[in-house]
């Protein structure tokens, strides 16, 4: 695969102080004003704010961010208006974003400075880092959410999965950048556009009109802004709209508010963050778990890392983990400022031994992320950073660290309390699940998931049921459905007390293990990974396993090295470590692994139903063509198999959970979204 490396865009102003682009010899917009223009092309020339009235969801699409303003302007409106959509969802690509520098530039000297100053430095507060991936941005809470696609506009659309409702074309002129105007591109708008989506721009050239006619829209003139005569209106009329893949279809894609309800099973951090993601489209949801409290089982540990990964080329690993740790970082920065979560996202160093500067930087250039995301660190600057006698440098991400997975669990449950009305249910064991048929003159769907405890007696029920509860998954799960394939791996942590030896990292770092300084003064080290071991009580050899690649990871000095190096023949270096074994920390749990290390996250396959399409003739060439439970037994979902990952994939996961459930348009492209389908393992 070529580099990928985004190319920001160049910025001058001409003599009026209009912005331009001096690399495509066009303006950003038109000197009667970027708002206005906004206002009458795009808002009135797809009927906005009139048509979001009253809805669930909005969505918008926009092909060119460039300065921003027509997304300000929509926000504006937004909020301008009582009887707006619930949630407004703004979808727009760009292949050269401004820098932060430059957008500030702009904003503080431009209409912004004088309609929108507060939503303007909120836009520049949450702009991401340059990388070709999709970027989730919210505002007001969550109702106004931003997701910016950074790359060539046809590549970030080919994955792209959302029913959108208006379009805002805005490239520079198709004479100019004939690559924000071509053939494919308007094909796949066609492929976007929702039953009654309309579409808009400033533009009149045949090769607007005809790609918008090509792709199922009927186009129109109207009176142009102010220099243009015309400007282009389209309404989305195809003959033909090809079925969406079974697997694609949501459960609801606007119930009523009584009908926004599910169940949870499993208080983890894939189930309380399942519940804070449906919370965020409207769904109240009922998390149970056998504990009295959320997170405390694996996700009770004092803290765990929470990090990207880089490879070269560029995985789906590696672009799964780098959309979910920017998304994790985002969301918890703030709640470590308000000290809701113990945690620390300043810096992550994975020590990388096999590389020197020379490699690393052409497998940097290779994939062309930004050194802000990732880059290479010597060993020398690595010694300085970390504070610790490190024998090696490695990769730098300068989002990770470190959170407490039991207080970022709480907090998303709280969250999904806040928004939604969600509540925990402790000390409930889900012994069976089971369909049931409620009574539709309630006001609910008649097909209804039901979870009852020991004694047969139903604990709650809801349209929607949602499996987290990890290892315990399978034994819900009907004998003769699909059965998600699950690893046990047991892992022990150690926890080393202040009065210890050995020495405090400034940042979390791993190598063969890993290590964190608690906020405590104590240090987090471990952690041990053994297959089907069902031992529940914390190991002394465990400990002596940890500590000996805390050593490797430099956590002692020369003397607590040689003290560890001691361990395995005799346990009485434990006290040159100024401890005894008796007083070290550490809790053991088992992490739900996948062979592929990827989680799962979406509706099960309904094999009966599969093998029915097939045998009548149907074509079904890629899973997500396959019927669902969804479809047949109605709601019936899993989100599970984080794996030692949870922290870093739990939020995204939820919300690629969320919209499969609820139709919001889906956080990652297809690829990705295919890869974490639980229907890969059958």
């Amino acid at each position: 695969m070529p580099p990928r490396r985004i190319q920001p865009a160049r910025l001058a102003f001409d003599e009026r102080g209009l912005p331009h682009a001096p690399d495509f010899g066009d303006v950003y917009h038109s000197d009667a004003g970027a708002l206005a223009q906004a206002r009458q092309v795009f808002l009135g020339g797809n009927g906005l704010p009139q048509r979001w009235a009253e809805r669930q969801r909005f969505v918008v699409l926009e092909t060119g961010f460039g300065l921003g303003h027509n997304f300000l302007a929509t926000w504006m409106a937004w909020r301008a208006d009582p009887q707006r959509c619930e949630r407004l969802v703004y979808l727009a690509v760009e292949k050269h974003p401004l820098t932060p520098a430059d957008l500030a530039a702009v904003h503080q000297r431009g209409e912004a400075a004088d309609a929108c100053p507060e939503l303007a430095a909120q836009l520049r507060a949450a702009w991401p880092p340059a990388s070709p991936d999709w970027h989730a941005l919210d505002f007001e809470d969550g109702r106004v959410q931003l997701r910016l696609g950074l790359g060539d506009a046809t590549e970030r659309l080919r994955g792209l999965q959302a029913d959108v409702d208006a379009i805002f074309l805005d490239g520079f002129a198709p004479a100019k950048n004939g690559e924000m105007w071509t053939a494919e591109l308007f094909q796949r708008l066609g492929r976007l556009a929702a039953p009654g989506c309309t579409a808009a721009t400033w533009s009149v050239a045949r090769a607007v009109h005809d790609g918008l006619a090509a792709a199922g829209f009927r186009v129109d003139t109207a009176p142009g802004f102010a220099s243009k005569r015309d400007r282009t209106v389209a309404q989305f009329e195809p003959r033909f709209r090809p079925l969406r893949p079974a697997a694609l279809r949501p459960l609801a894609p606007e119930p009523e508010p009584g009908q926004r309800e599910a169940l949870v099973v499993g208080a983890g951090l894939a189930g309380c963050a399942a519940a804070w993601a449906l919370a965020r489209q409207g769904w109240r949801c009922q998390v149970i778990d056998e504990r009295e409290a959320p997170a405390q089982a694996t996700s009770g540990n004092a803290g765990g890392l929470m990090h990207p990964i880089f490879n070269a080329p560029d995985s789906l690993h590696a672009r799964w983990f780098r959309a979910a740790a920017l998304r994790t970082a985002a969301l918890a920065r703030p709640a470590i400022a308000s000290a809701w979560v113990a945690g620390r996202l300043e810096g992550f160093l994975r020590l990388e031994g096999r590389l020197d500067e020379t490699r690393a930087q052409q497998r940097l250039d290779e994939v062309g992320l930004p050194p802000e995301l990732v880059r290479w660190m010597g060993l020398e600057e690595a010694r300085a950073t970390v504070g610790l006698p490190l024998e090696q440098g490695g990769w730098w991400f300068g989002s990770g660290g470190w959170l407490s997975p039991q207080d970022w669990s709480r907090w998303l449950m709280a969250e999904a309390s806040r928004l939604a009305g969600s509540a925990f249910l402790g000390g409930r064991r889900v012994e069976r699940i089971e369909r049931v048929t409620a009574d539709a003159a309630q006001g609910h769907p008649t097909a209804r998931w039901q979870v009852l405890d020991a004694t047969g007696a139903p604990i709650a029920q809801a349209p929607v049921l949602v499996l987290a509860n990890a290892l315990d998954l399978p034994r819900l799960l009907p004998a003769d459905g699909p059965r998600p394939r699950l690893g046990a791996v047991r892992g022990q942590t150690t926890v080393l007390p202040t009065e210890s030896t050995a020495l405090t990292p400034r940042h979390a770092l791993s190598g063969a293990g890993y290590a964190l300084g608690l906020p405590d003064g104590r240090q987090l080290c471990g952690a041990t990974g053994q297959h089907d071991d069902v031992e529940g009580q914390v190991r002394r050899s465990d400990h002596a396993a940890n500590l000996r690649r805390a050593a490797a990871l430099g956590l002692f000095d020369e003397a607590g090295r040689q003290a560890v190096a001691a361990l395995a023949a005799d346990e009485e270096p434990f006290a040159a470590l100024g401890v005894d074994p008796g007083p070290l920390g550490g809790r053991c749990g088992w992490r739900a692994t996948t062979a592929d290390r990827l989680p799962l996250v979406g509706p099960l396959p309904d094999l009966q139903a599969v093998a029915r399409s097939r045998a009548a003739g149907a074509r079904l060439d890629s899973p997500r063509q396959w019927p669902r439970q969804h479809d047949t037994d109605g709601g019936l979902y899993l989100c599970t198999g984080l794996g030692s990952r949870g922290l870093t994939s739990a939020a995204l996961a939820g919300e690629l959970l969320a919209a499969w459930i609820t139709g919001a348009p889906f956080p990652v492209e297809a690829e990705l979204r295919d890869a974490l389908d639980p229907a890969r393992q059958t």
